[in-house]
């Protein structure tokens, strides 16, 4: 493995997502607040913290554990913007630009995980 998680593609796609994702909802009516909007942010934030973590770890068998909990907030993180995209939350432009990252960092932890 390489030097830094600050190397790996998935995590600075992850970053830029997360970036996105608090640049869409805070597009969002303030009742979303506490409610999908702090879950989208969460889930984001998930993911990019996972892989940092799981890299940091130096340990194949510990990075593809935290590998598979980043996908599965990536997950998190395509059904709540299929959400907001049905309740018409948010501008479509962003919705789209998270979508578009969220996609690329699925794509990208599963050639990883491919390889580890």
């Amino acid at each position: 493995m390489g030097d830094s998680f600050r190397d790996v593609v998935a995590w600075q796609r992850a970053i830029q997502m997360s970036v996105a994702i608090y640049k869409l909802t805070a597009g969002f009516p303030k009742e979303e607040t506490y409610g999908l909007s702090s879950q989208l942010r969460r889930a984001g934030v998930s993911v990019a913290s996972n892989i940092a973590e799981g890299y940091a770890r130096n340990s194949r068998g510990e990075y593809k554990q935290f590998l598979g909990m980043a996908r599965g907030s990536n997950s998190e993180v395509q059904t709540q913007l299929v959400i907001a995209r049905e309740l018409g939350l948010g501008s479509l432009q962003a919705l789209d630009t998270a979508e578009g990252l969220s996609n690329e960092v699925g794509k990208i932890m599963a050639a990883i995980l491919r390889n580890l």
